[in-house]
């Protein structure tokens, strides 16, 4: 069982977070420490309206749902927590524009992590 666990670990960065196919180099910044240009895939960051509630008057307002997928190894082993800050910049080499958000959800598999993201931007 081991050798099947030993393969599904390579695959993590050999395939899921592979930087010729999906991945991407980005800086990463969560619980006051920082991961420079760690493979990453970002996924679904367009723009939603928001749900309006019936007493909520406030137009112009849309909702990010990214969801970050990246390695437990290149967080430090670290586990991000719901209602946590993670910021992550837009171009590899720890330059460009970060984007912060608040954790949503956090799944671990295999030694891969499932992020829910959420962010409101006007």
């Amino acid at each position: 069982m081991s050798g099947f666990k030993d393969m599904v670990a390579a695959d993590v960065h050999g395939v899921f977070l592979d930087l010729g196919e999906f991945a991407e180099r980005r800086t990463v910044e969560y619980d006051g420490e920082r991961y420079e240009d760690i493979p990453i895939v970002l996924t679904g960051l367009k723009q939603q309206h928001r749900s309006q509630l019936t007493t909520d008057h406030v137009q112009g307002l849309y909702r990010n749902a990214p969801v970050l997928h990246c390695a437990l190894s290149d967080l430090g082993g670290k586990q991000p927590e719901n209602r946590q800050r993670i910021r992550i910049n837009d171009e590899e080499g720890g330059g460009g524009f970060f984007r912060e958000y608040f954790v949503q959800t956090c799944g671990l598999e295999t030694g891969m992590l499932e992020i829910g993201l959420r962010r409101v931007d006007e």
